[in-house]
């Protein structure tokens, strides 16, 4: 691998996006996440008319069609088994959108890889006109279901650092900022009803604590973040068979979170009833001594 090449590798194959680096462990927002420790992650792009159906056995037909089921993943959160690493290798997420315009980009010690379609938005208004929450999972209709298969933003992002267990769980939160900014930025809605973000670090890299937007990693995630999102919204939306929605009324399936919330204040002492910051003295003793 040259200084020009991705540290996590990428192959398109029968619709399924495979990203891998040896060793890796991942922490998935979607679809059976949670941590994994395997050697890849996956993108699967569903096709038009695709329904909700038993997802376990979906991916790992995918996987097997694609070719990618090759050698045992210690699988999710560490655990060996047998029967969760014959079905899915390694963490995995959903998309209408075609994998031709999957995009990938890579800055210092990232790699990212994104596929954007906004068919059904989620629009949050700061002034809302009132309303009510969703009805829940078991209560949602049958077009309702096909909402994963018309567009979701998804991004996989992988560091060479080995990161601390709130570092990698705030790299997701710094990749979900990026999308969100970026969307905002580039369509008007901070997301779709079914984004998702999978991240991952090598355990072998160097460590790192901290993953905030001003370190090195949570730059270059947001950066590798926004170049990715960007690269595949313009490719998937270039030509006449799909429009970008210019409001959530026309999209396909967009919502918009009209409900508000009720605001109230934590009890407690005042805010400005603080424990003072000890001094030096008060630190070592009265007298400056240890």
């Amino acid at each position: 691998m040259t200084a020009d090449e991705p540290a996590y590798q990428a192959v398109r194959r029968a619709g399924v996006l495979r990203v891998s680096r040896p060793g890796t462990e991942w922490l998935s927002s979607g679809w059976n996440g949670g941590r994994w420790q395997s050697e890849a992650a996956y993108n699967i792009s569903v096709p038009d008319g695709w329904g909700r159906q038993e997802l376990g056995a979906y991916v790992a037909s995918r996987l097997e069609r694609a070719g990618f089921q090759e050698g045992a993943s210690p699988g999710r959160d560490g655990r060996s088994d047998a029967n969760q690493q014959q079905r899915q290798p390694g963490p995995a997420l959903l998309t209408g959108v075609d994998m031709a315009d999957a995009r990938g980009a890579h800055c210092g010690p990232v790699t990212a890889y994104a596929t954007a379609g906004i068919s059904n938005p989620a629009a949050l208004p700061m002034d809302p006109a009132g309303g009510s929450l969703p009805p829940t999972d078991a209560q949602t209709s049958e077009t309702d279901d096909t909402a994963t298969t018309i567009g979701t933003v998804n991004v996989i992002v992988g560091t060479t650092r080995a990161l601390e267990s709130g570092a990698l769980a705030n790299l997701l939160a710094v990749a979900v900022e990026a999308k969100t900014a970026t969307l905002l930025a580039e369509t008007g809605f901070p997301g779709t009803t079914t984004d998702a973000v999978i991240v991952g670090h090598d355990p072998a890299g160097d460590s790192d604590e901290f993953t905030g937007s001003a370190t090195r990693v949570g730059a270059a995630t947001r950066a590798c973040v926004r170049e990715a999102v960007q690269s595949s919204l313009r490719v998937h939306y270039e030509g006449d068979e799909y429009a970008l929605p210019a409001s959530v009324a026309d999209a396909a399936y967009g919502v918009s979170t009209d409900v508000e919330a009720t605001v109230f204040e934590p009890p407690g002492a005042d805010a400005q009833d603080v424990d003072p910051v000890p001094s030096q003295n008060a630190e070592i003793g009265h007298d400056g001594q240890d």
